[in-house]
């Protein structure tokens, strides 16, 4: 059973963002606070051949220099209205992001593409080049995109359910990076990960899917790696005709999970109906 109880904060131990974090914003983070004593850490800036890294002028984002607790990501995760920064816990090892080969886009540009729109294009451009036998990975749709899903019912606390995954990622070491953003879908384009590049060339299409998740699942960013992303879901699909549609978006998204793993819509669907975990692999 997942608990629905929040961090607490105390205002009066609130403080304005240490400077090398607050060039994160246009800003300079002027106004954010944040009551939580950062680690060890500094900021990552874009890859210098980037074709946007002159015009943007400021850092992608906040790497701590180790590992973090989950109780760390918990408060960063509770600061967020107040600091504009989402914490994202980050594998840990020889990464695009420690040795700065990153691409990051404005948030700004998540706003021009739909998960709709999406979905129907990966759908029409798989149907196009695959064999019948390989289109029956898509039963009972086949060659006919169905569209997004409705959304899910809220069964826990989003932001306890968050917490809880992040619990289980950090037992395995890693960094915590922060992202200046509105909402933590936004951080996949700012942060300039790449981790589904053998799919899709750019990353903010992917942004806009997890933007409406939030909506319709509430599904919050907890980390991401080389070729990973792992998101927490307060309103996961509880019956097998909803998880069905969930698991085509999914097919979508992470073309991977399925072919490579659960091996059919119908038996992926099943994994994940009433999880509140979702994690996706790019090979």
């Amino acid at each position: 059973m997942i608990g629905t109880g929040t961090v607490e904060m105390d205002d009066c131990e609130r403080r304005p963002l240490p400077p090398a974090v607050g060039r994160l914003f246009d800003d300079g983070g002027e106004g954010r606070t944040l009551a939580v004593e950062l680690p060890a850490g500094a900021v990552v800036w874009p890859d210098p051949t980037y074709g946007q890294f002159q015009a943007r002028r400021r850092p992608a984002f906040w790497l701590s220099q180790g590992s973090v607790s989950a109780s760390l990501w918990a408060r960063l995760r509770a600061e967020h209205p107040n600091s504009g920064l989402w914490p994202v816990l980050l594998e840990d090892s020889v990464q695009p992001w420690s040795v700065g080969q990153i691409a990051p886009d404005a948030a700004a540009e998540i706003d021009n593409y739909t998960v709709d729109a999406f979905m129907a294009e990966v759908w029409a451009d798989w149907v196009e080049r695959a064999s019948e036998e390989q289109i029956e990975i898509l039963d009972p749709f086949g060659a006919q995109c169905p569209g997004p899903a409705g959304p899910g019912e809220i069964q826990a606390d989003p932001g306890a359910v968050a917490d809880q995954y992040a619990t289980m990622l950090a037992t395995q070491g890693t960094p915590v990076g922060l992202a200046a953003v509105e909402r933590g879908a936004d951080a996949l384009a700012v942060m300039g990960w790449q981790g589904a590049l053998h799919h899709n060339e750019w990353n903010v299409p992917l942004a806009a899917v997890v933007r409406s998740w939030e909506d319709r699942f509430a599904a919050r960013l907890v980390g991401l790696g080389f070729n990973t992303l792992d998101l927490s879901v307060a309103a996961p699909p509880v019956t097998s005709r909803h998880a069905l549609r969930v698991a085509a978006e999914h097919w979508a998204f992470c073309p991977d999970a399925i072919i490579q793993g659960a091996g059919t819509l119908v038996d992926y669907a099943e994994q994940i109906r009433g999880k509140h975990m979702w994690s996706f692999w790019w090979d």
